[in-house]
């Protein structure tokens, strides 16, 4: 069968859209931190909603979330592979700390990066971190499955997320959410419905486990925490009818930024919903299964909650472009956003290496 090559325009509204997610959830740090999805909408309105937003700094600008996504995908469009490409992370890892000035970096990333050794031989590994379950490896992650969609590509795309993950966030709670969104992202370019998604990592994290433990890294240590993940993934999936992995599904409507926050909160742990490496793609799978082709609606879902918005933001929102493109999104959510040149570039050339100079169709993802 002839493989469906994705358009360029659909790698670029996953990449953009990705930091829009990422700049309304943040808010310079006013939203990212609020514990209130009600407060948030009530600010929303008065500004006059989505429409009259324009996404761009001093009060808009992209979090640490982006700025590390960058660092990803623009080490990933270099073409390399192997330990050429995870030493190429990690010194774009060190690298990007340094544009961290208003974007709130997180205290894993910061402590993870400053062990990294890029050029040393095996200096893109730190050791294992008990704490390290934050969401810091998925929100930076989506572009690992824009650079590995194919289904062949799977044992290269288990690998790179786990070691990107675990350059910063050596835990399975953290790295495996890397995991989850890379998976979810090439699912997405293979145009598999979301209602798959969920049962595709469960699937795919006896392999995830096998990497692992054919690295010799911290085996006990990591073979400890791993439960954590899978179980919380399996009662979601159950929740939500989604474990034999075909629909309907069965979400609660959750009509109220009030609903919202409490349902999300009882995946949360510490009680901040969308921190952690196993929940921030749930509350983005949430969405993206509630809000179809509304772009509004997935941000009200996603992005504009009592949790850490802006990383459930940027997975979300990246994903969701993958399906429906910019088309539907405001002109002002989009003109103006900090580092949008950079993304789209990102996403040209990851479609290059990925699909050798294939434009791809146009159709889903176009604008």
């Amino acid at each position: 069968m002839e493989e469906k090559v994705p358009s360029v325009e659909a790698y670029e509204a996953a990449m953009v859209l990705s930091g829009v997610g990422d700049a309304l959830g943040y808010r310079g740090g006013l939203w990212e931190y609020c514990t209130s999805g009600a407060q948030i909408h009530r600010e929303l309105q008065e500004m006059g909603g989505l429409e009259a937003i324009v996404l761009e700094p001093p009060e808009w600008p992209v979090s640490d979330d982006t700025v590390l996504h960058l660092a990803t995908a623009e080490g990933l469009a270099t073409g390399l592979e192997g330990e050429a490409l995870l030493q190429e992370l990690a010194r774009r890892y060190v690298a990007a700390m340094g544009d961290m000035e208003g974007r709130k970096p997180g205290p894993t990333s910061i402590l993870g990066t400053s062990q990294l050794q890029p050029g040393v031989p095996g200096g893109y590994r730190i050791p294992f971190n008990p704490t390290g379950t934050g969401c810091g490896a998925a929100m930076r992650s989506l572009a690992i499955g824009l650079r590995y969609p194919r289904a062949r590509d799977l044992p290269t795309l288990i690998a790179v997320s786990i070691e990107s993950g675990r350059m910063t966030h050596h835990h399975p709670t953290g790295y495996l959410g890397a995991l989850a969104v890379a998976l979810f992202a090439a699912l997405g370019v293979r145009g598999e419905p979301p209602e798959r998604w969920g049962s595709e990592l469960l699937r795919v994290l006896p392999m995830a486990w096998g990497y692992v433990e054919s690295t010799g890294v911290a085996v006990g240590d990591n073979a400890a925490a791993w439960p954590f993940f899978g179980e919380a993934w399996s009662r979601y999936l159950s929740s939500r009818g989604l474990l034999p992995g075909c629909g309907p599904p069965r979400l609660p409507p959750l009509p109220s930024a009030a609903e919202r926050d409490a349902a999300y909160g009882q995946w949360a742990l510490q009680g901040w919903p969308g921190r952690s490496g196993h929940d921030a793609p749930m509350v983005a799978l949430e969405a993206l299964l509630a809000a179809g082709g509304a772009w509004g609606e997935l941000c009200g879902r996603a992005a504009l909650h009592g949790g850490d918005s802006d990383s459930t933001g940027a997975i979300a929102a990246g994903l969701w472009g993958l399906r429906w493109g910019l088309g539907p999104v405001p002109p002002g959510m989009l003109r103006g956003l900090e580092y949008g040149g950079r993304l789209r570039g990102a996403a040209r050339r990851m479609h290059g290496v990925a699909w050798g100079g294939q434009r791809g169709g146009e159709g889903e993802g176009g604008e």
